[in-house]
């Protein structure tokens, strides 16, 4: 199956369900200006080419008992970041694992409840993963814009 490019229709579909993805194939159809059949024939297609995902997500606004973390890893050597990265990704309680350019090689992002639970977590189980040279650990406090639909391009 080849892949093709979200063409505007496909885009704008893509809209409506990001701010509601229980929202009607018959609504988006009429705010379109196209067939029920066209929306859901569409969105069978994108999902099926794995270009996009139907999900519930979870609101971190309403988690005032925990906190956003930020581990950014680095390793001993750039052959061993995707082998780290890897091994970061298989843990249950990291959300995001990503390859990163720049001063760190690694970015995971995890909830915890506090420093404590932090330290605990990156001494216990990142930094004694081999390749691991260090780590420098941030938490989110105040989050002015968390929009977790981040697939947008810019350009």
């Amino acid at each position: 199956m080849s892949k093709r490019r979200l063409d505007a229709v496909d885009k704008r579909i893509v809209e409506w369900l990001s701010r509601d993805a229980r929202t009607s194939n018959r609504h988006i159809a009429a705010e379109l200006g196209v067939t029920e059949g066209t929306v859901r024939a569409r969105i069978k297609r994108m999902e099926e080419e794995k270009l996009i995902r139907i999900t519930a997500v979870t609101n971190i606004d309403r988690f005032r008992d925990a906190a956003l973390a930020y581990i950014w890893i680095e390793v001993e050597r750039s052959s061993q970041a995707r082998e780290v990265a890897e091994q970061l990704a298989a843990m249950k309680e990291l959300g995001f694992v990503a390859l990163m350019m720049g001063r760190f090689d690694i970015l995971a992002i995890t909830m915890v409840r506090n420093y404590e639970d932090l330290a605990e977590f990156v001494h216990a189980r990142i930094t004694g993963l081999e390749g691991v040279r260090r780590t420098e650990s941030t938490l989110g406090v105040n989050f002015v814009k968390h929009d977790y639909r981040m697939a947008r391009i810019v350009g």
